[in-house]
């Protein structure tokens, strides 16, 4: 579905405590996540407003936001 929320809070809600303690305490972990909620805005809105851009470009972004959310994940896994 285009321009659907992919943010960790909303796909990952059992884990939402844990998002916030990781964003508070490992400097990296809050890198990335801001990184990650970076990309999947700009998809989103890239989708929503039908913006110029090849297929390339939309895969590449769709495939960081991926590898990125996978890196989260397992250390979301990891710190409950």
């Amino acid at each position: 579905m285009l321009g659907e929320d992919h943010s960790l809070t909303h796909d990952f809600p059992e884990y939402k405590s844990t998002i916030a303690r990781l964003i508070d305490s490992d400097e990296t972990f809050a890198s990335e996540c801001k990184r990650y909620n970076a990309i999947d805005e700009e998809i989103r809105e890239l989708e929503l407003n039908s913006a110029p851009i090849d297929d390339t470009e939309m895969h590449q972004l769709k495939h960081q936001r991926a590898e990125l959310k996978d890196m989260l994940y397992q250390k979301l896994v990891a710190a409950k």
